[in-house]
């Protein structure tokens, strides 16, 4: 059994990791840290969780931590980039669900997160764990860095077209729609029911986090891909949509064909029916991407329709994807959940 620990775990990215880890046949969740909650049990905190064992909130201790194969860290960014040093020369394997490890450029990563890295020499040897992209790479890795929400959604909706040449990358749009759980568990005015409820609303146009993260990934696919990208908030609570266009070039190959072969191995992406519309619900608590893709009128555009819930395929599931992939576990292991209906 494999040794776990969560540092971070009382947000809800770390809620759901915690919950997959618990039911993962190859796992034992091993420690579980908060600093402002220590020594609480883990069903006070969530109540979702008990009977499934004494876990207890701990203050995440560098030599606790070392002592398990693999650490995740479920922490506001710039924390894992203190840690991972340690831990990585300890022999733990680290995988990290903020933004520590996904830039490859200290200067950008410190233009949008207003804070110089705290370890730029493992920017490179980091892997971003898209495993649709960088299977092979994450079977090896020591260190990954898990893909943002939106940035899974775009960019799994966009590879298949990219990749084969299809589209002009340079001109690319991407409409993404995500629940309040995005926005984290930290009490903030705007996520309040009141704010969030019965409103629609575009945020960050004129430049979002998630911006650099994705066009670094698009661009090694297709070197020049240029991007614009406006998120949204929508008044649920989990789920990413994400509306994408393209213009198409000649020969325009059989778009339907070309998803179904680019996915078909793939365990976590669904490719739907020519002329289907994915829904949110259809993915809630899986690890699931479901992608449709449209010509409206055979004409010269691409729409491409992607959903995940973002606390899974956008996070957590995610995560648990890549350790299945570092460990030699089967890539399914802990990650069989059927969307919740209705």
């Amino acid at each position: 059994m494999l040794k776990a620990g969560v540092v971070g775990a009382t947000g809800y990215t770390g809620v759901e990791l915690i919950r997959l880890l618990l039911a993962h046949p190859e796992v034992e969740l091993a420690r579980i840290t908060s600093r402002s909650e220590a020594g609480r049990p883990l069903e006070v905190i969530f109540p979702n969780l008990r009977g499934c064992g004494d876990l207890r909130f701990e203050a995440p201790e560098p030599d606790r931590l070392a002592a398990c194969d693999v650490v995740f860290f479920a922490t506001p960014n710039g924390t894992a980039m203190q840690w991972a040093p340690e831990l990585l020369e300890a022999g733990t394997r680290v995988i990290d669900l903020a933004a520590d490890f996904r830039l490859k450029d200290p200067a950008v990563w410190e233009r949008w997160y207003g804070m110089p890295h705290a370890c730029p020499d493992l920017l490179e040897e980091a892997v971003y764990g898209l495993p649709e992209l960088h299977r092979e790479r994450i079977r090896s890795a020591r260190l990954v860095a898990n893909p943002g929400c939106y940035p899974t959604a775009v960019t799994l909706g966009f590879l298949p077209l990219l990749e084969c040449g299809a589209v002009g990358a340079e001109d690319l749009v991407a409409d993404a729609k995500s629940g309040v759980s995005g926005a984290g568990r930290k009490a903030q005015v705007h996520t309040l029911l009141a704010e969030a409820g019965e409103n629609f609303q575009a945020y960050a146009v004129a430049g979002h986090r998630h911006l650099p993260e994705i066009l670094q990934t698009l661009r090694e696919v297709r070197p020049g891909a240029g991007l614009t990208f406006v998120p949204h908030l929508l008044p649920m609570i989990r789920g990413i949509h994400a509306t994408l266009y393209a213009g198409l070039r000649e020969p325009v190959p059989d778009l339907q064909a070309l998803y179904e072969a680019r996915y078909a191995e793939e365990p976590f992406v669904d490719v739907l029916p020519a002329g289907a519309h994915p829904q949110t619900r259809s993915v809630r608590g899986t690890n699931l991407c479901r992608i449709a893709v449209h010509r409206p009128q055979d004409g010269d555009r691409v729409v491409v329709l992607a959903v995940i819930d973002n606390l899974v395929k956008g996070a957590a599931g995610q995560a648990v994807h890549n350790m299945n992939l570092m460990f030699g576990l089967d890539e399914r292991a802990g990650l069989h959940a059927v969307a919740v209906l209705p």
